[in-house]
């Protein structure tokens, strides 16, 4: 669907995530999306059969490209990131597995304030995003396709957030320019990358949001490279605390809280009408 944001997979070493990856990512976006799968020399022999293979039989729209040399996550990433321009760009990390309309309802949080600049879902693996509990990181979901209808009946508040999470995150492309992209001089991970790119977001005014209809599972959370968090605290002297205060105070329980209920009471999925024609 063209009319949805594009998809960005900076691919990583980890064969077997990026396998799982790619077929949540199969079903779980409508068909005829497009998908860039973005690898900085990482992806070996079994990981290019991996992404031949998916890439034979997806119904997205699909495209691959290597660079013969890496240059760095960051510098890479912001490299793709300026090629997609002003387009809506959705970062999916490779090792994650988006459940069903994790794409279509955070381009729809997005599209409902012209002031968010990025949209973060749900993660099991999510720090301040993370489900059922703030920081923490539980298993991924058992039941996905139900964990998806839960949340699609949550209700949109866009709650701010202190920063946006690298599971998945939306970002809007007029924003993410004006903002000047991602520094690759002074963060080596995308992790840390995106926290200050976030931090320069809400300086500009724009609100870094969850959107808490879409869940996106991982295993492990993010991790910055070595001096990251230093360089952060340099630029941003009160980040530290402003993450502390909102783990410790947990703005979201509420949140959290209704979408366990939701999880527990939801009935089955819908017949499909077309069963019925």
């Amino acid at each position: 669907m063209s009319d949805l944001p594009i998809v960005v997979v900076p691919l990583s070493a980890d064969d077997d995530a990026l396998d799982a990856c790619l077929a949540a990512l199969d079903a779980g976006t409508p068909a005829g999306t497009r998908v860039w799968l973005a690898d900085d020399a990482q992806a070996g022999p079994r990981g290019y059969a991996v992404i031949e293979q998916w890439m034979g039989r997806t119904a997205l729209r699909a495209d691959y490209t290597r660079r013969p040399r890496g240059v760095g996550e960051v510098a890479h990433l912001d490299e793709v990131l300026g090629a997609c321009g002003d387009a809506d760009v959705a970062v999916l990390a490779s090792d994650s597995r988006p459940l069903p309309g994790w794409l279509e309802r955070m381009a729809t949080c997005m599209a409902a304030d012209g002031a968010i600049g990025s949209t973060t879902p749900w993660s099991n693996a999510g720090e301040a995003v993370a489900w059922p509990r703030v920081g923490e990181i539980a298993p991924p979901p058992v039941d996905g396709e139900r964990l998806a209808r839960a949340a699609a009946a949550m209700p949109a508040l866009r709650p701010e957030l202190p920063a946006a999470v690298g599971h998945a995150v939306l970002l809007r492309g007029a924003a993410r320019r004006r903002a000047g992209g991602l520094d690759a001089t002074s963060y080596g991970s995308w992790y840390a990358a995106l926290i200050d790119l976030s931090l320069r977001l809400a300086g500009l005014g724009w609100r870094n949001v969850l959107c808490e209809s879409a869940f996106v599972a991982r295993d492990a959370e993010g991790v910055p490279f070595d001096g990251d968090m230093e360089r952060l605290a340099v630029r941003w002297p009160d980040w530290h605390a402003r993450l502390a205060n909102f783990l410790m105070h947990d703005p979201l329980h509420a949140s959290r809280q209704q979408l366990a209920h939701l999880l527990d009471t939801i009935g089955p999925p819908e017949p499909q009408r077309d069963l019925f024609v």
